[in-house]
Formats: C-alpha cells, sequence, structure tokens
C-alpha cells in the first residue's frame, strides 16, 4: 500500500464524517504551488457550513494517539502553508465569505473535530 492510500482513505472517512454533520462539500484537494524552490500548501477539504461560513478542512489520521496524536501533527509551519493556499483560494471571491480552519484528527477509531483549530493571521 502506498503512503497516498491511507491518507486518500482518511479523507473520505471525514467527508463522510462532515457530511453527516451538515457541511457541503466545496471542493477537494485543492493544491497551490508557491515557486520553484518554496512549497505550496494544499487544503484536503473546503466546505461549506450551513451559516455560509467556509471550512478549510485539514485531515491528519494516525492509527493511535501516542506523540500527542494526530491532532498535535499539524505543526505551525503546516499551519502557514494551509493558510497560503487558503488566500489563494479565496482570490476567486470578489468578497470572501466568513472562513475558519478546522482539523479532522483521526486517532484509531476516535474521531475529534477541532472547530477554528487556528486562525489564519
Amino acid at each position: 500500500m502506498t503512503a497516498a492510500k491511507p491518507g486518500a482513505v482518511a479523507e473520505d472517512e471525514a467527508l463522510q464524517w462532515l457530511l453527516q454533520r451538515g457541511l457541503a462539500l466545496v471542493l477537494r484537494n485543492y493544491r497551490v504551488a508557491r515557486g520553484p524552490h518554496a512549497r505550496g500548501g494544499e487544503i484536503d477539504l473546503v466546505m461549506r457550513a450551513a451559516d455560509g461560513t467556509l471550512v478549510f478542512v485539514e485531515v491528519r489520521s494516525r492509527r493511535g494517539a501516542s506523540h500527542g496524536g494526530a491532532a498535535a501533527s499539524v505543526t505551525a509551519t503546516k499551519q502557514r502553508s494551509l493558510v497560503f493556499a487558503a488566500q489563494n483560494f479565496l482570490l476567486r471571491y470578489a468578497s470572501p465569505p466568513p472562513c475558519r480552519f478546522d482539523v479532522l484528527a483521526i486517532d484509531g477509531a476516535d474521531v475529534q473535530w477541532l472547530q477554528a483549530a487556528f486562525d489564519g493571521a
């Protein structure tokens, strides 16, 4: 099994989990390049909440909660990468909607939904 497959499975699970909680899918795996020598960013799921808020979701999965678990793996560097990608995504809107960054952390069978896990400032 390749490294991408477990991630895709986790994203499928996360998408279904969030759809069941009333969010709607806008886009999956939004990627943006920064330049030839600098990494860009990727947003696993772009969702819309019932109130119209655009939700940028980072999906993290681990077999268990050791070493801080899945949520702890969303580092400051990863957050900056997500913010960069979200800023690029928002360029398509003349007037951007309210937004937030969520993390869906899957540790084995446990799912933790961290709404507004960090801000884009």
